[in-house]
């Protein structure tokens, strides 16, 4: 049975968000503040630029342009947030013809010695039961460095717009203050903004709260607004 959040998760736990693209980190924006209020140390790994989420008539066709442009999002999203630039890093690892980050040897060995970095008790990703390449590729990615890992990890897999099924062991609810406050921070990402209501009809803000708004509808809960996460425990090695 799903529970609460709330008070679940230790004020010491070091909480590592690998996020396969700039934004990802935005999408569980409410857990992560009430984690960043309680004292949790957060570390925010962007994997790669994924430059094909920019439309060109946004920016034009350049990608390194594109990429630098969800760069500079993702930097004023941490910045609103109120996290020092320090605890984002940029893996900037390569990706393929489509912008989707490969998964190999070389990525493989780059993301688990930012895990060893960073130490993290936590981390949140996406799930790899997910319709998006980037997501299922550094899921796949992270499981095989979990398994073999030299400690505990604890892994909560994020309920996104393109996630196909989870099964929710955690949630966290919240207000219309706090949606307020998450649409804020979504609407760093102009480049996705633009993008959405271009080929959506609708914002990212709004395809992000639907999303919160249907967990919190299926879970039953008092909340208007719901966040939700799967969890997986590596006992390592």
């Amino acid at each position: 049975m799903e529970k609460k959040l709330t008070g679940l998760i230790a004020s010491t736990d070091r909480v590592l968000v690998l996020a396969p693209h700039p934004d990802d980190f935005d999408a569980i924006g409410v857990t992560l503040r009430y984690l960043h209020t309680r004292g949790n140390p957060i570390f925010v790994a962007v994997v790669s630029g994924s430059m094909s989420g920019v439309l060109e008539d946004f920016c034009g066709p350049d990608p390194e342009k594109k990429r630098l442009v969800r760069e500079k999002e993702q930097r004023d999203s941490v910045q609103f947030f109120g996290l020092p630039d320090s605890q984002l890093t940029f893996l900037r690892l390569p990706e393929d013809a489509t912008g989707d980050p490969l998964e190999d040897e070389h990525n493989e060995t780059v993301i688990r010695q930012h895990i060893a970095e960073v130490r993290p008790d936590i981390v949140f990703l996406p799930h790899g039961n997910d319709t998006n390449v980037g997501h299922r590729r550094v899921y796949a990615i992270f499981r095989r460095i979990a398994v073999s890992f030299d400690c505990r990890l604890t892994a909560y897999y994020v309920r996104d717009p393109k996630t196909k099924k989870l099964r929710t062991d955690l949630y966290m609810g919240f207000d219309e203050d706090s949606a307020d406050w998450k649409r804020r921070l979504l609407l760093h990402h102009r480049s996705q903004q633009d993008r959405n209501l271009k080929l959506r009809n609708h914002g990212f803000d709004d395809r992000i709260l639907n999303v919160n708004r249907d967990i919190a509808r299926d879970l039953a809960v008092s909340d208007p607004y719901a966040e939700a996460f799967e969890i997986e425990e590596f006992t390592g090695r």
